[in-house]
């Protein structure tokens, strides 16, 4: 995949031919200071926070200048250790000039694009890259090392246009999770809001609906405990970010004796279930039937409820709190028992309060669903753009 009017081979070449290698110096965690001077980044941000490009620095340090190694424009920096092949094949072009730049990061200085080259080592490049770190609880990658990788490159202003065009691509990719990421706050903070409830709706005749009710956690929920199944059920992983989803569906390999499954309990569509993080996360939901182990508490209303707005309310801030008020000494580890969980009140509007908070807070959970796919869509077209534009 070429743009239009750029012909001939690209050129075959070491790296080692093309560039200059350095390395950075020092900053440790402690020299981070919000408050600091200087621009700096360590190697571990290269993993956590930075992409193919670093534009704006997110650290600060004030560590005597004499005592730093500076960027350049157009500097890519690798790490040079790691905890995993495949992390430390992680490449960053930064365009500013001035930053100072970690230990244990290889700097290569080239008169090519950085940016194409920092696209580049991500992509073809970086399972080569991998392969050629060593080490075994530590992973290195010398310079040397990356001296030996041959690459492909065409002419700089080839070079030039695909370094653009990526990179507007990755703009729209930013843009695209700055959308949800406001979506996301916003639903969270109105979401604290109409449970309080700070925030009320008026109902069809606009009146005022009835004031809550404070029940505690028995009157609207029981404790489910069957284990009436032939093993033949989907195993739930219980998770803070996916709530109850089958294991198959996630990265969860944990394997389960037959034995241990018999003692499994069923959950049903609509379920709810304490976890050992609900103190930390709040209570999870089951949008699926299955089985999971018989550590978990599975809840299920014996009144008419609206199960979204439950789902929606027990993992909000407000709810969180009310939990660790009334169970202190719960830790890591220990489970909160559903007597604990039932004497914690939970404030009750009526079912059609109910439902009316539970619609409007469905629209934009419906409108950041919708927004992440966009966003797939973006990661996906780079993904192609990047296995197809390098030879």
């Amino acid at each position: 995949m070429r743009f239009p009017r750029f012909e001939g081979e690209w050129e075959e070449k070491k790296l080692g031919d093309v560039a200059k290698f350095s390395k950075g110096k020092g900053i440790s965690k402690s020299d981070i200071e919000e408050g600091g001077t200087i621009e700096c980044i360590r190697y571990g941000e290269l993993y956590t926070h930075y992409k193919e490009v670093i534009i704006e620095v997110k650290s600060r340090t004030n560590v005597d200048k004499s005592n730093l190694v500076f960027s350049e424009a157009n500097d890519v920096i690798i790490p040079s250790s790691g905890e995993t092949q495949i992390d430390i094949a992680t490449a960053s072009c930064v365009l500013n000039s001035g930053v100072a730049l970690g230990g244990d990061l290889n700097i290569i200085k080239t008169d090519n694009n950085g940016v194409f080259l920092s696209y580049y080592l991500n992509s073809k490049k970086k399972m080569e890259i991998a392969n050629l770190a060593q080490g075994i609880s530590v992973v290195h990658l010398y310079s040397s090392q990356l001296a030996s990788l041959k690459m492909n490159f065409p002419c700089l202003a080839e070079q030039d246009k695909i370094a653009s065009f990526l990179s507007l691509l990755n703009e729209r990719i930013q843009t695209q999770n700055k959308i949800i990421d406001s979506l996301e706050t916003l639903i969270k903070g109105l979401s604290e809001k109409l449970f309080a409830p700070k925030i009320r709706f008026k109902d069809e005749q606009e009146n005022d609906f009835a004031d809550w009710l404070e029940n505690f956690g028995d009157s609207l929920f029981e404790s489910i405990s069957n284990k009436n199944h032939n093993s033949d059920l989907p195993i739930l992983a219980i998770t803070q970010e996916h709530g109850a989803i089958p294991r198959d569906m996630i990265d969860y390999n944990v394997s389960v004796s037959d034995k241990s499954i018999e003692s499994y309990k069923v959950v049903q569509k609509g379920d709810f279930i304490i976890s050992l993080r609900s103190f930390q996360g709040g209570i999870e939901f089951s949008n699926y039937e299955g089985i999971c182990s018989p550590a978990y508490i599975v809840l299920r209303p014996i009144k008419e409820v609206n199960r979204n707005f439950f789902r929606l309310y027990f993992k909000t801030t407000g709810y969180i709190k009310r939990l660790i008020k009334n169970l202190e000494g719960i830790r890591d580890g220990k489970m909160i028992s559903f007597k604990y969980f039932s004497e914690v009140t939970i404030p009750t509007p009526s079912i059609e309060e109910q439902k009316k908070i539970t619609n409007f807070l469905l629209s934009i959970e419906r409108k950041i669903e919708t927004e992440r796919k966009v966003l797939a869509q973006y990661e996906n077209q780079k993904s192609y753009l990047l296995q197809h534009m390098f030879i």
